[in-house]
């Protein structure tokens, strides 16, 4: 009889350098930290590392020998939004790519949430868009100078890739519709009154602080952590459950048949804020 190959997880020196384009990987006595960064500065968006991080969630939930992560970014910026990879218009995009992009965009918040079963801290390190990835960790901390806030409102779209759900489920419906027709920006400390983050604090104490909660949470048990991120994490699997997929598809409807394109509204949307309209 032919012995069975058992098929296992991806090793940490695997997947560390396989995604260390995009995510920079320290892991010490059971606490990874996953750090977002571009050329090893402030994280600076790109459909490649968008593709990226979902296959990552999937990758660290799967090993063992991690047991709390850490979600943060690099430098002093949280998220640095790029306009340019709206250069062509999403209802140009074939057929494909537009599938692709749908379920793409679905898995990187479903993943963080569904494949990773240990506790999880958000590191906020400064301003940016897509604050979503570190909300919905259990633990979330920020900079005093963190800003939250949706965009697409103002750029045209409807807010339906999970910016707006993280918030629907934290300040209420009335609250984030606010936010959202607005894209006013939500600072640290407004987070913290609004029950968004747990914690604000200097950038230099930031790190520090997550690794300490992080300390904390491994002298429970194995099954005590395991267990205690099933029950917190429940209310996030059901808000993607219910919502996440109708959300998006409304977002990305509208965007297929918007015959001006994202970028076109963005150049505009700048010009106005510098007091010219770019035509």
């Amino acid at each position: 009889m032919t012995e069975r190959r058992m098929i296992g997880p991806t090793k940490f020196e695997e997947y560390s350098e396989k995604y260390k384009e995009f995510l920079l990987m320290t892991r010490r006595d059971g606490i990874i930290e996953v750090r977002l960064h571009t050329d090893g500065g402030p994280y600076k968006h790109s459909w490649e590392a968008h593709t990226a991080w979902s296959h990552a969630w999937s990758d660290i939930g799967r090993d063992p020998e991690n047991e709390v992560m850490i979600i943060s970014g690099t430098g002093d910026k949280w998220v640095i939004g790029d306009p340019e990879v709206w250069n062509t218009k999403f209802m140009d995009w074939p057929k494909q790519k537009k599938l692709e992009q749908y379920h793409e965009s679905l898995r990187l918040l479903e993943n963080l949430i569904f494949c990773i079963d240990i506790p999880t801290i958000g590191a906020i390190n400064g301003p940016g868009t897509h604050c979503e990835l570190a909300t919905l960790c259990d633990i979330t901390i920020c900079t005093e100078d963190a800003d939250f806030f949706d965009p697409h409102y103002l750029g045209g779209t409807p807010p339906g890739d999970g910016m707006l759900l993280t918030l629907q489920n934290m300040i209420g419906f009335k609250k984030a519709a606010y936010y959202a027709y607005t894209g006013k920006n939500i600072n640290g400390q407004t987070a913290l009154d609004l029950g968004i983050v747990s914690e604000v604090l200097p950038r230099e104490k930031l790190l520090p602080r997550a690794w300490e909660l992080a300390e904390m949470i491994m002298q429970a048990p194995r099954s005590t952590r395991h267990l205690s991120h099933s029950i917190i994490s429940r209310p996030w699997k059901q808000a993607l459950v219910s919502d996440q997929g109708f959300q998006l598809a409304h977002q990305m409807y509208d965007m297929a048949i918007d015959e001006e394109g994202a970028l076109e509204r963005l150049k505009k949307m700048q010009g106005r804020l510098m007091g010219k309209d770019v035509q």
